[in-house]
Parts: C-alpha cells; sequence; structure tokens
C-alpha cells in the first residue's frame, strides 16, 4: 500500500522570511522550498499517496500549550500591524524578550496589543508574518492526520509539517517553531490510551520543547540526537546529563555529537537511542522528530551525515517493528532535502 504522506499549501503563506545573523538581518532558512523540494522528489520516487489533512480544532493543541499560546499566535500579526511594529509588508520580529533574570524581584506588567507576543519567544530566528499562524494551525492537522492514519493501520505515515514544531514550549515559540506537532501528537496517543509513548528526535538541533513539555512525565520517553549544546543551537539545552525529574526522572535521553559526525558514528549513537525505546517498551506507534539538518552541506549544522546515510537509519529504526508517525521538523540543503527524503523512507518502509 501507498504511505499516506499528509501535506497542505498552507505553508506557503507562510514566507518572505528573515531572520538575524551576527547582527545582520539575512533570508530566512527556512523557506517553502523546504517542504515543495520534498513533496516532488517523493513524487518522482513513486509509492506515496498525498492527502490534505482534515482539522482538529483547538483542543489538541491546549492538551500540550497554554491557552495563551494560542491567543498570542492568532492576534500577533494584526495587532503587530495595528502598533506600527511593521508596516504589513515585513516580517514581525521580537526586539525585545521577556527573561527571567529581568522578572527577578519585580511585578511583570501586561505589555500593550504587539507586544505582547515577545513574551513568548526566545529568539530572532522565528519571525512572523501575515499567514503564519494559518499555517502553523495546519502543520499540526498534518501531524494529527498522520495520527489518525496510523490507528488506522498504516504503518508509516509521513506528515510533511512546515512550520517545524520541536521547539516549541508550553507557552514559547522559537526555532522556526510555533506549536509542537511531536509533542500534541505524543499527548494523542496518551489520550486514546497508550500508556508507553516514545520521541525520537534526530533533527540536528535539541528538541528543548519537547524535552521541557514531557521532562517530569514516566509514560512518554523523549530520545534527542543531536549536536552538542556546548556549540550548537538552542545552547541551554540538550546536554546528557539533562534525564528527567520525579516521575520522569530516566525518561529524557540527550545524546549530544560532536561536530563531523559521520554515518557510521551517527548510527551507534543512534543505536543507543533505540535501545532505550525498546526498554521504554511502547505500546504506541514510534513519534519521529525527522530533520535533515544533519546532512553533511546543511548551512547551518555541522554534521557529515549522506544522502545514503539517511537509507541506513531508517533502516536501522525499521528494525524496532514499530508503527512510525513521521514528522517533518528541519533540513536546509534545499538542493538536496528531497533525495535525502527518498533515501530515509525508502529505509524506513524497507523498500
Amino acid at each position: 500500500m501507498p504511505v499516506p504522506v499528509i501535506r497542505s499549501d498552507a505553508h506557503l503563506a507562510h514566507d518572505g522570511l528573515i531572520e538575524v545573523e551576527r547582527g545582520e538581518a539575512i533570508p530566512g532558512y527556512e523557506t517553502p522550498a523546504r517542504a515543495i523540494e520534498i513533496e516532488r522528489a517523493l513524487t518522482e520516487a513513486g509509492g506515496y499517496r498525498f492527502e490534505e489533512p482534515t482539522e482538529h480544532g483547538a483542543d489538541p493543541i491546549l492538551a500540550v500549550h497554554d491557552p495563551i499560546l494560542i491567543e498570542v499566535l492568532a492576534s500577533a500579526w494584526d495587532e503587530g500591524v495595528a502598533a506600527g511594529l511593521t508596516d504589513g509588508k515585513q516580517p514581525l520580529i521580537p526586539g525585545t524578550f521577556l527573561t527571567t533574570n529581568y522578572a527577578a524581584g519585580h511585578a511583570i506588567g501586561v505589555p500593550g496589543p504587539g507586544h505582547r507576543v515577545f513574551a513568548y519567544t526566545f529568539d530572532t530566528a522565528t519571525p512572523i508574518v501575515a499567514g503564519t499562524y494559518q499555517a502553523a494551525r495546519a502543520s499540526v492537522d498534518i501531524a494529527l492526520t498522520a495520527f489518525d492514519r496510523s490507528l488506522g493501520g498504516a504503518r508509516v505515515a509521513y506528515g510533511l509539517c512546515r512550520p517545524p514544531g520541536h521547539h516549541a514550549g508550553r507557552a514559547l515559540f522559537g526555532g522556526y517553531c510555533f506549536f509542537n506537532n511531536a509533542a500534541i501528537v505524543a499527548q494523542a496517543l496518551s489520550g486514546v490510551g497508550a500508556s508507553r509513548v516514545a520521541i525520537l528526535d534526530i533533527d540536528y538541533h535539541h528538541g528543548n520543547g519537547t524535552q521541557q513539555l514531557f521532562w517530569d512525565r514516566h509514560d512518554i520517553l523523549y530520545v534527542s540526537l543531536h549536536g552538542d549544546p556546548a556549540r550548537a543551537y538552542t545552547y541551554y539545552s540538550g546536554y546528557a546529563t539533562e534525564t528527567g525529574f520525579g516521575a520522569g526522572e530516566g525518561c529524557n535521553l540527550n545524546i549530544p555529537l560532536p561536530a563531523e559526525t559521520d554515518g557510521d558514528a551517527y548510527l551507534a549513537a543512534l543505536a543507543m537511542g533505540l535501545d532505550a525505546i525498546r526498554a521504554h517498551d511502547p505500546d504506541a506507534p514510534l513519534v519521529l522528530s525527522l530533520g535533515f539538518d544533519t546532512f553533511e552541506r546543511d548551512p547551518i549544522a555541522d554534521l557529515a551525515i549522506t544522502t545514503d546515510d539517511y537509507g541506513r537509519i531508517g533502516a536501522a529504526i525499521r528494525e524496532l517493528d514499530m508503527p512510525v508517525i513521521v514528522l517533518q521538523e528541519g533540513g536546509y540543503a534545499v538542493d538536496a532535502i528531497g533525495a535525502n527524503a527518498v533515501s530515509f523512507l525508502g529505509g524506513l518502509i524497507g523498500t
């Protein structure tokens, strides 16, 4: 049977993005071309069935995120334009952040319309444009429709999510992410009766949001392979010493990787993560945060994974012998992202 690929054109309106790097505004790396190229490559490869997402409403998001995150993201663009923070042509980019150091010892006021969204982000790399909120909501629906297909019997269901999600926390967005698609799906699996869920994150960057959301949960295991935060974004999370808290102690496994990690070394590290998943003994499909920014030519990362290596990585995950809900995260070498997706999914489904 063809592998269901859930996709939507809603992401096309999340475009014209810029970000700040070393004090300069540059074109954003998170572009529509990423999803377009993956879809093109899978179409040419054959064996995939493309489907539009179904709407799932706000309840699955509210099971993970604070209601304020939906509220501020839904209104951010219109409020920003009304407050003169953007002329309606340029993206809305935060200029002031609320930090714990600032908050210490002070009463925190409520910022005016247009500014309040900045209290819920942690970087200048996640701009908002007129179509951002709709794209983010569609990305959640893509993830949840992949969840539906998995529960309906699909061995592999692929959610071609854009924008990505794993950096989004309970009331926090950043790292190109607005809502945490993988966390929403993991919670949805718990909501239909799963008692042991596993999330495997193979994006180059640590999923700080996913870790935060399940930090004290014993039922949801989070395993992440990523660039060592001593040198790699997000810098403040993803160390091997972070193993969970309270009931969640031991249910958070970070595997930081050195620069120039190649396919063989990556597979050795992945084997550790897969062993942890087997020990957790999930009674639900695996939730896979899939990033291709581990690629050897990715412009914002420094690992050395080749296109062929992705097939090997997919095959190693297939050996878990469990259904997989694949959700797209990062990957910014647009010229190679389609081939990388074909290679990975081929290994995962065994073609």
